[in-house]
């Protein structure tokens, strides 16, 4: 939370940001002439007409980084954006209207110190550069006693913020009360009926039937809106055909990779180091005698054979031991070799074969892969002249008729995932656009390309029953199954009432010794543990499900366990967060009661001269 930040580098990294980055004339700083300078006050702390267009323009910035989107100004307007900046500037100038007042500020030495601790204004040795501290707060617009006072506002308003934020302590009780609700948990037993349970077979539906269900749950049958698009796309799949690769550059692909298409006869090998020759003497003939096993060897070093296991290596990974152990079979022990840990014992567990692909056989992967490689590129550089063509009027199916893209149709809405729909990029540009955009070259991420047009915006709407015919019968399926288990249900839960147990009534139960209520216990039915938190003890209950009945019963309620990792973790973050937003409705009364007693003006006139500057 921005309100609780305590910390005074990061303020002035912000300010910094603020001021300078987003005025930047690469960002499109917006500036302002003329006699008006001011949108509003607080008290006598005046809101300036460029610091509102400054930080209207980093809201807006960020909303286009966050959605990789341009952001119209009238978009930001429904967004709320103007609204959000008028407020925080008019809350900041409460602060320093209240700071100014109670004599908080600081001095020019800190002022000094500070400044020089900015990145932004240090030259290549890390000291402070006046000609970078200038040039910056240029193309800021802003003059350095501006900046300056600035920073020096911030600071007061910084102590200010932190002595209004601290401190702010929830009692025990508080904490207890959460952590007693939140920890509480629940013992139970439970079982759970399914159609193998069913003592008779669910009856063959009619089409009547069918026809009913399917309109009393029309719900699952409609479709969210759909938007009817037309596109182009083109993938470096699409062109491999046609992209040329020489020998050249297959052979230099094959030299490169030698290593993969020519891999040396292997052994899966174990390694028993000792530490002198006469140990592992005594264990070879031990072995090698019946005595005593590898694995006993093995054992008698406090080791396992995990930690003794070599994976597969090559003649040349065993050095000196190489040749004795690729003379070896499977299975068995040879040694002492030499080796640069000292002797050890080898156990020899499989044989891998030399694998050598000539480059002949190479060919066709080789050639997929560099086609592809190439196609990526050749649609990189045709790329620029798609979009100029799209630019000067060209429709998409003229592109799709005169180049390689490849032409296609979809009534997409979030869930669509089918071919091109599959792409992050094309579900993210078809939810973004709309009736005014205008087809534009983009990328798939995977060196493809594609631009779309939308072409119509269809309500919401049930799909035909012909087209979901076997959704519905499945669906009346299950809740004829669920129904019918439901009744069977209500006959074993008066059995377990009177005391029987789950066993005495065919089932096999489930035991949970103690969940609490937000626990995510794998493979419990869905609902079950909502019921159990409205149960009394000892009380049963059916809870159905999809094509299916669960039998509860809770055996015991039981307190929060306060001296466990997860409650310790829960009361702690049950404080911070109470703190956080206690001091939070502190801040926001505080600043309330400022402009109340200061008074606010606002000058829409001034506001709306700022608005058009972004149209």
């Amino acid at each position: 939370m921005a309100l609780k930040s305590r910390s005074l580098s990061k303020t002035f990294m912000w300010i910094v940001m603020a001021l300078l980055m987003v005025g930047l004339a690469g960002f499109g700083a917006v500036s302002f002439t003329g006699t008006q300078r001011s949108i509003g006050s607080v008290g006598d702390q005046e809101i300036s007409l460029d610091r509102y267009a400054r930080t209207l323009q980093q809201e807006i910035r960020a909303v286009e980084a966050q959605t990789r989107q341009p952001l119209p100004f009238p978009q930001a307007q429904a967004l709320g954006l103007p609204q959000q900046v008028l407020s925080q500037l008019v809350t900041a100038a409460a602060l320093d209207h209240e700071a100014f007042a109670m004599g908080i500020s600081v001095g020019d030495a800190r002022l000094a110190d500070e400044l020089r601790q900015i990145p932004a204004f240090q030259g290549p040795d890390g000291s402070f550069d006046r000609q970078a501290y200038g040039f910056a707060l240029q193309n800021a617009g802003l003059t350095e006693a501006q900046f300056e006072a600035d920073l020096r506002a911030e600071t007061a308003r910084t102590l200010l913020q932190g002595a209004i934020l601290s401190g702010t302590a929830m009692p025990d009780t508080y904490t207890d009360t959460l952590l007693a609700f939140a920890g509480e948990r629940r013992a139970f037993t439970y079982a759970t009926l399914t159609d193998t349970d069913l003592t008779a077979p669910v009856p063959v539906p009619s089409d009547s039937d069918l026809t009913a269900w399917y309109e009393d749950n029309i719900d699952r049958f409609t479709l969210p809106e759909t938007k009817v698009l037309t596109y182009v796309w083109l993938t470096p799949e699409m062109i491999t055909d046609s992209v040329e690769v020489d020998e050249d550059a297959l052979r230099a692909a094959y030299d490169e990779r030698s290593a993969e298409y020519n891999i040396p006869e292997r052994r899966l090998v174990e390694r028993l180091v000792f530490a002198d020759n006469a140990a592992a003497q005594t264990a070879a003939d031990a072995i090698a005698s019946g005595e005593t096993r590898f694995e006993d060897a093995v054992k008698a070093r406090g080791l396992s054979l995990s930690d003794i296991d070599m994976g597969d290596v090559t003649q040349a990974d065993l050095d000196a031991a190489g040749a004795d152990v690729f003379a070896a079979a499977p299975g068995d022990v040879v040694g002492p070799l030499p080796t640069s840990l000292g002797p050890a014992l080898f156990r020899v567990n499989g044989v891998m074969a030399a694998q050598s692909t000539s480059f002949e056989e190479a060919i066709p992967d080789l050639r997929g892969e560099l086609a592809l490689d190439r196609a990526r590129r050749v649609i990189e550089t045709q790329a620029q002249d798609f979009d100029d063509r799209l630019a000067g009027g060209a429709t998409l199916e003229q592109l799709a008729s005169e180049t390689d893209m490849q032409l296609g149709n979809i009534a997409w809405y979030p869930g669509v995932d089918a071919e091109i729909a599959a792409y992050d990029a094309f579900r993210e540009a078809a939810t973004a656009i709309g009736t005014s955009d205008f087809p534009a070259i983009d990328g798939l991420g995977d060196g493809g390309i594609f631009a779309m047009r939308l072409d119509e915006i269809r309500d919401p709407a049930p799909r035909p029953f012909d087209d979901v015919a076997e959704d519905v019968a499945a669906g009346w399926a299950d809740d004829q199954i669920t129904a019918a288990l439901t009744e069977q249900a209500e006959a074993l839960v008066s059995r377990l009432t009177q005391g029987e147990t789950f066993t005495d009534i065919g089932l096999t139960p489930v035991e949970e010794p103690g969940l609490t209520r937000n626990a995510n216990a794998r493979g419990l039915p869905a609902g079950v543990l909502a019921a159990v938190f409205d149960m009394a003890t000892s009380a049963v209950q059916s809870v159905p499900g999809d094509a299916a009945v669960t039998l509860v019963r809770l055996d015991d309620v039981l307190p929060a366990d306060r001296t466990s990792e997860e409650a310790q973790a829960l009361v702690q973050a049950l404080q911070n967060q109470a703190a956080g937003d206690m001091a939070q409705d502190i801040y926001n009364a505080l600043a309330s009661d400022i402009q109340q007693r200061a008074g606010v003006e606002i000058d829409q006139t001034a506001i709306n001269a700022v608005h058009a500057q972004f149209q």
